[in-house]
């Protein structure tokens, strides 16, 4: 992408970013209830709309070499992606449910499915890349030291004499496969002579022989012919992949080495320019800061006799917490800036006691009875609709505004070479040293102001009474013992490689777990229906909460906080790929806390404190991190079989949960649950612990199109007319992505692949080997769906659904009344 189009590209980006930020505001106005319809489309539009916006940002993000324009588009980028998991959380409450119908909103704003798809910010690997290097060098050097990379399970030893024996068996086959195979072509030539002398020889003139090729030739050109017009019409109407992907895949491997360059040139800016930032700060420092320094003490000393004219005594001086001299500066008489400081402690105190209230209230609601509590509810949802205010709009609009003062107008002509702007630098780096030079004066005018107390009137400072803040009590947290304070990171981290526990993760990417979207989810709403989660919607979901979070600290700190996901569905679904997913596109470490994995390491109660600490306390230092827990439902399960009770599955249930509780924004660490039989375990404990549910039912028919399509492709498969994937996508159904797996790779063998140009694939090749593998019955989706539905938010959606279907036999009999 050239400079030209970037900065046109950014210009637009802009435009919408300002039609976006004009909707914001009419979105915080509460809305009735009965307008749910249309809530939950203007927030849907906006949702969509903000996901095109991400991806542009990251597209100029990643092309853009100026690096001060660099820096605004990295605020934006983040706080355009913080928006968008905020609109996830609005959506969610609103429709009640963690998948969303948007068909109808997409053909509205005349937008395609692949407009739905979360784009993942390239600079999550790319910044973290060297990071990532030496954490698995440092794994790989681990791994060979104690030897599991080496480790290969031990071979039976053979006697010499079986080993010449089976050698002489395997080579006589050998020879007796070829010299069958010579003796066949001897026969088949001997009765192809043979048929020939008895048939005779015929003969030919030269004008039969030359219409006999005539006719050969012509025919084949015309078949040629034909074949050409049938594949382009089948791929004009979508029925076979295009052509032009394979040209495509050469235009891709043109563009890795301009990409590259890209990179490179980004990296030399960057150099010169913190060069230059480095130059500045020491030449401000130098030249203009005894300049400063003098302003700021001649401007507090100023603030000081003022004080003193007015109120008869010395001014008390504003604390470091408070903002210290900086609220001197900003244009106010002495009376305003100690009103202020008299506000603000009394807003503390306000808030203190606020606090305390409300927590006496909810004691006391605890002790009233079960009927007060359902009058609570009734009066919970005759609330308004509305959303709540954005962490991340007061930023965008930062962004927003300092895009329309310093880089709207055409960059390029003033500084050509996407070089730095030095006065603009000038002007930021000013702001910092200042800042800097401020914390110095303040001490020295602490100082001096203590001196004039004493010399000019002998009063004694009263230092400004600060709020104390509850940093152990805030919202419930204890202060975590460190018990292994004692040992270093690195040997801790080495412990858990030892033990298993700490995993090199495959690499997968989040796009190779395939599926199509619902498209008709809005229908089916409409006809009372509810419509199940599509692959395509999950995969969504991984990205949205997982992998966007993770990705950047700046993002985690701020976005809604999640801690957990818990992935509930039948076998072969993908839910380790999915974890795995997570890891390759945030770089993260994956722990393995399975019931499984645990059996037999750090036996005893304080074993299981130990483990749990040191898990979590080197996933917070080496963050990004993944916490996996496979089979969640044995943690949490209502009787241990008594098979299992030898594991004792449920020994990490309460440190687990105390552990999760003291995860603050800012520690991107997250715990994924995999289950295939969440009705064994107690709901309660396992809601509590994982705060999102996603449900993964079988694949529906347009899901099993695509999985069958790619996975063959991946397997080096052209898909031909032959091969009818539309009826192997009707047969194939109740069967999940592993089963289709499964099946391509029994059938594509090495000799299968290599018959393929002279017998191609057809659809009955698979039947026989899908019929061996046992499918995901209806019932047993059933079980999972009810389950579902009996979660806190599925119980929701329910009490939702039936309200509705009585107002609406409301309507009805209103209606047979009047009539």
């Amino acid at each position: 992408m050239s400079e030209g189009a970037s900065q046109r590209l950014w210009d637009s980006s802009h435009v919408t970013l300002q039609e976006l930020l004009d909707r914001e505001q009419p979105l915080l106005e509460p809305v009735p209830k009965r307008d749910r319809q249309a809530f939950q489309y203007r927030l849907s539009s906006l949702y969509l709309r903000y996901l095109g916006l991400l991806r542009r940002f990251d597209t100029l993000y990643d092309r853009m070499v100026q690096p001060q324009k660099r820096r605004l588009l990295r605020r934006l980028l983040d706080s355009v992606a913080g928006r968008v998991l905020e609109l996830k959380e609005e959506l969610v409450r609103a429709d009640l449910c963690e998948t969303h119908c948007l068909d109808c909103v997409l053909q509205d704003l005349t937008l395609t499915p692949a407009d739905l798809e979360v784009p993942i910010p390239r600079y999550f690997l790319l910044e973290q890349s060297s990071v990532l290097r030496e954490q698995r060098l440092m794994l790989a050097q681990l791994l060979s030291r104690i030897g599991s990379v080496s480790l290969e399970p031990d071979v039976p030893a053979m006697h010499r004499t079986d080993a010449i024996i089976l050698l002489q068996t395997a080579e006589r086959a050998r020879q007796g496969q070829l010299r069958a195979t010579i003796m066949r072509e001897i026969r088949r030539e001997e009765e192809r002579d043979r048929k020939m002398r008895e048939d005779g020889w015929h003969t030919f003139n030269q004008s039969q022989a030359a219409i006999t090729i005539q006719k050969v030739w012509r025919g084949y050109l015309q078949r040629r012919r034909t074949q050409q017009d049938r594949q382009t019409e089948m791929e004009f109407i979508g029925m076979l992949p295009s052509r032009r992907k394979v040209e495509s895949l050469g235009s891709v491997s043109q563009a890795c080495p301009r990409e590259d360059a890209c990179r490179l040139r980004q990296m030399e800016k960057e150099e010169e320019f913190q060069a230059a930032l480095v130059k500045t700060q020491d030449s401000l420092k130098d030249i203009e800061g005894p300049v400063m320094k003098e302003q700021m003490k001649e401007q507090i000393r100023q603030w000081f006799i003022e004080c003193h004219a007015l109120t008869g005594r010395f001014p008390d001086y504003p604390d470091d917490s408070l903002g210290g001299s900086y609220l001197i500066y900003a244009d106010k008489t002495p009376e305003q800036v100690k009103m202020e400081l008299e506000m603000q402690v009394q807003e503390s105190k306000k808030k203190n006691q606020e606090k305390n209230k409300e927590k006496e209230k909810e004691k006391k609601g605890k002790k009233k009875k079960k009927g007060k509590g359902k009058k609570t509810r009734i009066e919970e949802d005759d609330t308004m609709l509305k959303v709540l205010p954005s962490k991340f709009i007061p930023m965008i609009n930062a962004g927003h505004e300092e895009y329309k003062n310093l880089w709207k107008n055409p960059y390029d002509s003033i500084h050509p070479g996407q070089s730095f702007d030095p006065e603009t630098l000038r002007v930021a780096t000013r702001k910092e040293v200042e800042q800097e030079l401020r914390v110095q004066v303040d001490e020295l005018m602490r100082q001096e102001l203590k001196n004039l107390r004493l010399a000019v009137g002998r009063e004694v400072g009263r230092p400004l009474k600060l709020p104390k803040k509850n940093t152990e009590k805030k919202a419930g947290k204890k202060k975590e013992k460190d018990l292994t304070s004692d040992r270093s990171v690195d040997s801790l981290f080495e412990e858990l490689i030892t033990l298993d526990l700490l995993k090199k993760s495959e690499t997968v990417a989040l796009k190779d777990y395939v599926g199509d979207c619902l498209y008709l989810g809005s229908t089916l709403s409409l006809a009372k229906k509810l419509p199940m989660p599509s692959l395509f919607d999950i995969r969504q979901n991984m990205a949205l909460y997982g992998v966007l979070r993770l990705g950047s600290s700046d993002i985690h700190s701020m976005a809604p906080l999640i801690r957990s996901i818990l992935l509930v569905g039948p076998s072969g679904m993908g839910k380790k790929m999915l974890v795995k997913a997570v890891c390759t596109e945030t770089g993260a470490n994956l722990f393995d806390l399975s019931p499984g994995n645990l059996q037999g390491k750090y036996p005893g109660k304080t074993g299981v404190q130990t483990i749990v600490h040191i898990v979590f306390k080197v996933a917070r230092l080496l963050q990004p991190s993944v916490i996996w827990i496979g089979n969640a439902e044995k943690n949490f399960y209502k009787t241990v079989p008594t098979e299992e009770q030898e594991m004792d599955p449920k020994r990490i249930k309460n440190d687990l949960t105390k552990a999760l509780r003291l995860l603050s924004p800012g520690d991107r660490v997250l715990l994924i649950g995999t289950t295939e039989r969440p009705q064994l375990a107690e709901m309660k404990g396992l809601c509590q612990t994982y705060e999102r549910v996603i449900f993964m039912p079988r694949p529906d028919y347009a899901s099993r199109y695509v999985l069958w399509k790619r996975m063959l492709e991946a397997q080096g498969v052209q898909v031909t007319q032959s091969l009818d994937i539309s009826a192997l996508a009707k047969v194939s159904e109740g069967y999940t992505a592993g089963h289709i797996l499964k099946a391509i790779q029994s059938v594509l063998t090495e000799q299968r692949l290599l018959r393929l140009a002279k017998r191609p694939l057809v659809a009955s090749e698979f039947l026989g080997h899908l019929a061996k593998l046992e499918p995901v019955y209806k019932e047993e989706e059933e079980s999972l769906r009810d389950w579902y539905f009996s979660t806190p938010l599925g119980k929701k959606m329910m009490r939702f659904m039936k309200a509705q279907e009585a107002q609406e036999a409301r309507l009805v009999k209103e209606k047979k009344k009047q009539k």
